[in-house]
């Protein structure tokens, strides 16, 4: 699937998460932490400004003014001098793509920074934000609640792309001992299967053919194709 595709994806999934989710609910920003998680495995732009509107609503990003930054009275020249887009710390850890927002971001006047990285722990420790402690949510879980939102706006397409992927890139590092005894797994491939995106028609290489699945009874279950598991 190509990067666009996730991109593109992630910030659907969003979306449909802003819609469908009261506006008091703060348990989306934690949903919204796992859907970057997950595009940061793959080579992705920066994509937060396509649903900045949504980031600050639900408490996963915050903006500031420049001023605040803890810093500022020390290295005032330095944050006077941006006049364009600015991650404030480099990217100095392949494992961990996502640790150059760390520091926060700089688009001019405002000062950005995600929830749960170092400069939003200084801000909320300085009293310029509140303090909302995150919980990690697996990504099956916040799948089966995109995919349930899909399927009340007709979004077939954003269905067959999250049921591609495959129900092992779903749980990702998460054991599973059966996976169709999974809850969350089960009700994403309902989703699937009761829309019908396990036939909806995706580019060639995104959804394995019928014929990857031959002797895999667990594949064959994921697929809707012959199974007796319901």
């Amino acid at each position: 699937m190509s990067v666009h595709m996730i991109e593109d994806l992630i910030e659907g999934s969003i979306r449909l998460l802003d819609k469908h989710f009261p506006a008091e609910d703060r348990r989306v920003r934690d949903r919204i932490s796992a859907l970057y998680r997950f595009q940061d495995i793959f080579d992705c732009s920066f994509t937060h400004f396509r649903v900045m509107e949504v980031l600050l609503k639900r408490g996963f990003t915050y903006r500031v003014p420049l001023t605040d930054h803890p810093e500022y009275p020390r290295r005032q020249t330095y944050f006077d001098a941006l006049t364009e887009f600015t991650a404030l710390a480099p990217i100095e850890d392949d494992e961990d793509p996502s640790g150059w927002l760390d520091q926060g971001y700089v688009d001019p006047p405002h000062l950005y920074c995600d929830a749960g990285t170092t400069l939003w722990t200084r801000l909320v420790e300085s009293g310029r934000i509140p303090a909302e402690p995150a919980q990690r949510i697996p990504l099956v879980d916040v799948v089966r609640d995109v995919v349930t939102a899909a399927e009340t706006d007709g979004d077939i397409e954003l269905i067959a792309l999250w049921h591609a992927m495959g129900w092992d890139m779903l749980v990702g590092s998460g054991y599973v001992d059966d996976p169709r005894e999974s809850p969350e797994l089960a009700a994403i491939r309902s989703v699937a299967i009761r829309t019908e995106a396990t036939t909806f028609a995706l580019p060639e290489g995104y959804r394995p053919h019928a014929e990857y699945y031959e002797d895999d009874e667990i594949g064959t279950w994921w697929a809707g194709i012959n199974s007796d598991w319901e």
